[in-house]
């Protein structure tokens, strides 16, 4: 977060899921401010526009992975463009779209981070495979292609596989996790915080430990994925997959706060803001006031 200079790149892309409407999430973000809100934090912010998602329409489909050349065709085009970002020293911003651009998004960090630590803000894991999905919505395996499981086309993006590690993985505020995607938790002993953990032990306590951890991982960067059904419906109404009983919008505001404070976040990415599905642009809203949080806005 010492990086002063800001990269955002707008992924309007909803080929990880059925419904439409987040693709026009780049665009409600920037309507909601958050180019002005960076710079009137400090920030040097250069917008990079948003990458070209090409709108097709196929006359057959797999229906353990739905859209696949497109969701290959934007992951291959975000990679490129994170790369050219990290590449010129800017911290890159990234704006969904749907959660399926994480593929993009780590296989462009895996070209400077070889042991990328990852805060996974999400009320879902999504790290099932074709073989365990039960919708083939690509938008729930980005974690698992991102370690190597899954379709062999989207694990090999950019020749790096996999591109992170999971012991290197925190996923905060699940509570929605297909019973695969379980085994595979399990199996690789991937550290989860469930909406059980955040009320016992508090969200200060939960982004200690993480904090902690990550830094006994000896991680060479830090990338937060936020997803913005992390947070309860009642604060962000605009999502595709909402689910109740998730973390409040002060606890979200705390983590992102601590976060900053520690100074370790090299990259984020704010996904699944659909604006069909909002209230006057109240999630969007929700995401840039995080942002701000995230890169030091303070009240006094």
């Amino acid at each position: 977060m010492d990086n002063k200079k800001i990269s955002v790149i707008g992924v309007p892309s909803d080929y990880g899921q059925h419904r439409r409407g987040v693709d026009m999430g780049p665009s409600a973000i920037r309507y909601a401010g958050v180019i002005e809100r960076l710079e009137n934090i400090g920030y040097e912010v250069k917008d990079e526009g948003d990458i070209l998602v090409k709108r097709k329409v196929n006359a057959q489909q797999d229906p353990a992975l739905l859209n696949l050349g497109e969701v290959i065709e934007v992951s291959i085009q975000l990679s490129n463009k994170i790369e050219e970002v990290i590449k010129d020293e800017r911290f890159p911003l990234i704006l969904g779209g749907d959660h399926s651009i994480s593929i993009g998004t780590f296989a462009g960090l895996a070209t400077r981070y070889k042991n990328l630590g990852v805060i996974w803000y999400d009320a879902h894991a999504d790290i099932n495979t074709p073989e365990t999905s039960p919708s083939g919505n690509i938008h729930g395996m980005p974690l698992a292609i991102s370690i190597g499981l899954g379709n062999e086309r989207l694990v090999n993006i950019n020749g790096i596989a996999p591109k992170i590690k999971p012991e290197n993985i925190i996923i905060i505020g699940a509570r929605s996790v297909d019973p695969g995607e379980r085994e595979i938790i399990k199996k690789l002993g991937i550290k989860v915080y469930t909406m059980h953990e955040i009320d016992r032990l508090g969200m200060a306590e939960v982004i200690e430990r993480s904090i902690a951890y990550l830094k006994e991982q000896k991680v060479d960067g830090v990338h937060l994925s936020l997803d913005l059904d992390g947070i309860d419906p009642l604060y962000t109404p605009g999502v595709g997959t909402p689910v109740p009983g998730g973390i409040t919008y002060r606890e979200s505001h705390l983590a992102m706060e601590m976060l900053e404070e520690v100074g370790f976040i090299t990259s984020a990415e704010f996904v699944e803001v659909n604006p069909i599905l909002d209230e006057r642009n109240k999630t969007a809203d929700a995401a840039v006031a995080l942002m701000g949080s995230l890169f030091g806005e303070k009240l006094v």
